[in-house]
């Protein structure tokens, strides 16, 4: 079986061409010890992609755990591929103790009007209120009902034509 996606990690080269999503959402600290929630979300994307390119996946994790040496060096890397992204699949978990997402939430106010904001979050998470403000602001794909933005069956990035965003439905 051909691989259906290919993974960019930060920092690498962003591709110029072809579908990508970028993966927003908060990462786990290096010295903690929760899972990346991202290597499932490939995994789904990976299984779930039928488009006639090869779908890139926009990590901000690194390849083999190297962290950027300088803060500049790895928030340059992730403005720049959120804004050559074709989707922006949100994770928000909204867990205080272990995924606060406090620049995520800022990522999200600035993509959000892009039009190519996806949310998701977990069924069980804290303050889920705050996330059914967002969902306001970013409502599903038309006809879906997951909170995994990954499973969204219509969620298929679109290329951008001159300045204007494309759609994810």
């Amino acid at each position: 079986m051909t691989p259906t996606t290919t993974v960019v990690y930060a920092r690498e080269p962003i591709p110029s061409t072809g579908p990508n999503v970028f993966l927003a959402g908060p990462t786990p600290r290096a010295a903690g010890d929760v899972s990346s929630w991202r290597r499932a979300a490939i995994d789904e994307l990976s299984a779930r992609w039928t488009g006639e390119q090869r779908l890139t996946v926009l990590t901000p994790e690194s390849r083999g755990s190297v962290r950027a040496q300088h803060y500049d060096d790895q928030v340059g890397w992730e403005t720049a591929a959120r804004a050559a992204a074709h989707a922006i699949l949100f994770w928000i978990p909204r867990d205080l103790q272990t995924l606060p997402g406090f620049t995520t939430n800022v990522e999200f106010s600035l993509d959000v009007a892009t039009g190519r904001a996806v949310l998701g979050y977990p069924p069980d998470c804290p303050n889920p209120e705050r996330n059914r403000y967002l969902i306001y602001a970013a409502p599903p794909p038309r006809g879906t009902r997951s909170r995994d933005p990954a499973r969204h069956r219509g969620c298929r990035p679109r290329p951008r034509h001159g300045r204007n965003p494309s759609v994810v439905r």
